[in-house]
């Protein structure tokens, strides 16, 4: 019996036990370790959802002790089951892990993928902030176009009560309230239900992928950070970002997706510097020769544009995109500046909480407040760091209304974005070659 640690960060790693392991009559998982969601070590995988064979669950631990667990729990292989890291990084972690006494081991797509009766579109990126919302929401809008019914389903994103989160559906506003939904999810849901789309996500997507199998013609794989599908695609997509050229080359599973590709969508042409949108294409065309290459662009609105000339503002961005994406600003920041604002308002002075540790962190951000809601707590010192801020107006660049959650003391502009292609074929073109539509 091999006994098994997956690391991961309360998303890829469920669902790779979930296929892979909870029903394995060979292998026994003793622990997860977790890293990038605050305060998920110290909990239980549940065993509502870790099965008869693990009646008390399995406990997550913080990845720091890896080292120790490997010893102590007489762990034979170290399974790595988290997405957007660099290749050093991987293989940092396959040292610790080897230098512990384990085997370290990445599962593939033919091992964790589901299959649907239905038709299956995904999209993907090589990093988290790539634009994959835009061109998600650009596939929903084609297929609906077209007559189909659309099943979205998100990759997860778990971080409140795992034994509740098993299998959602999100129609709603209301729907996302009730779930106790964090600003991370609401990012990536509300832009979805704004435009009626019924979103489907949760732990256990076999589960997950029957419900929306129920109620739509056509899934929609709508990707998390650089991950590959959870679903088996008729169609893959994969967005790439001339702002952070070459990483299609140098984090993981970046290459996967890319070398998977179907199309490559290069997003952020009008932003990104002429040299950069070619080397991506170049390494594109490198890694997936027969994939389509479609240029895009985000067409950027503020709702209220004279709360952003001539005024001193503080910029709010998606956070994932800023911390772990590395990316120093999103498209606030562009926004502030095409909007003419006089000044950009540094977010550190005003820091509370969680937020004086997310600065020494990613010390990389210094014009930017990252959106880090990943609990009551953590939503509150996003709150007073606003409150704090020394600024005419906040502008939101997050894909959320956070102004649902938020009480700004404040006005506060709100920044939208929507995909603009560039070039043909482009994404209809696709999806009619492979038979979508």
């Amino acid at each position: 019996m091999k006994r098994i640690i997956i690391m991961g960060a309360a998303g890829r790693d469920f669902h790779n036990f979930n296929v892979s392991y909870r029903d394995s009559p060979d292998c026994e998982v003793v622990a997860f370790t977790a890293t990038q969601i605050p305060g998920i070590e110290g909990r239980t995988y549940p065993p509502e959802l870790a099965g008869p064979r693990y009646p008390d669950g399995i406990p997550i631990f913080s990845e720091e002790e890896l080292p120790r667990l490997i010893k102590e729990l007489k762990v034979d292989t170290v399974i790595l089951s988290y997405s957007d890291v660099s290749y050093s990084d991987v293989m940092h972690k396959s040292s610790i892990a080897m230098a512990a006494g384990a085997d370290f081991q990445l599962l593939g797509p033919r091992s964790t993928m589901l299959k649907s009766r239905l038709p299956v579109v995904s999209v993907c990126a090589v990093r988290t902030g790539a634009g994959k919302s835009t061109v998600s929401r650009r596939v929903a809008a084609i297929l609906r176009e077209h007559g189909r019914r659309v099943g979205i389903i998100r990759h997860p994103m778990p971080s409140g009560d795992l034994s509740r989160e098993a299998s959602q559906r999100f129609a709603s506003f209301e729907d996302l309230d009730k779930a106790d939904c964090s600003i991370e999810e609401r990012e990536e849901y509300e832009p979805h239900i704004a435009k009626s789309f019924v979103v489907f996500a949760g732990i256990d997507y076999q589960e997950i992928l029957a419900a929306a199998e129920k109620e739509s013609d056509v899934i929609l794989w709508d990707g998390g950070n650089n991950d590959l599908p959870f679903i088996q695609p008729n169609v893959h997509f994969v967005v790439l970002d001339p702002l952070r050229p070459g990483h299609e080359l140098d984090h993981y599973p970046s290459e996967v997706n890319v070398r998977l590709a179907n199309a490559g969508i290069i997003n952020k042409v009008d932003t990104a510097e002429r040299k950069n949108v070619q080397l991506v294409e170049a390494n594109l065309k490198q890694l997936a020769p027969s994939a389509v290459v479609i240029r895009a662009a985000s067409q950027i609105t503020v709702d209220k544009p004279g709360l952003v000339k001539g005024k001193r503002v503080l910029v709010v961005e998606d956070g994932p995109t800023v911390t772990h994406g590395d990316m120093t600003y999103g498209v606030g920041l562009i926004a502030a500046k095409r909007f003419q604002a006089a000044e950009i308002v540094d977010p550190r002075r005003s820091a509370v909480g969680i937020y004086k540790d997310t600065f020494k962190k990613y010390s990389h951000l210094t014009q930017v407040l990252p959106t880090m809601g990943y609990g009551h707590q953590q939503i509150r010192d996003l709150q007073d760091t606003i409150s704090k801020a020394d600024c005419d107006s906040v502008i939101i660049g997050t894909p959320a209304d956070i102004r649902r959650i938020i009480k700004f003391s404040k006005p506060t502009a709100m920044v939208s974005y929507e995909l603009e292609e560039q070039t043909k074929p482009g994404i209809q073109e696709v999806l009619q070659t492979y038979k979508i539509i």
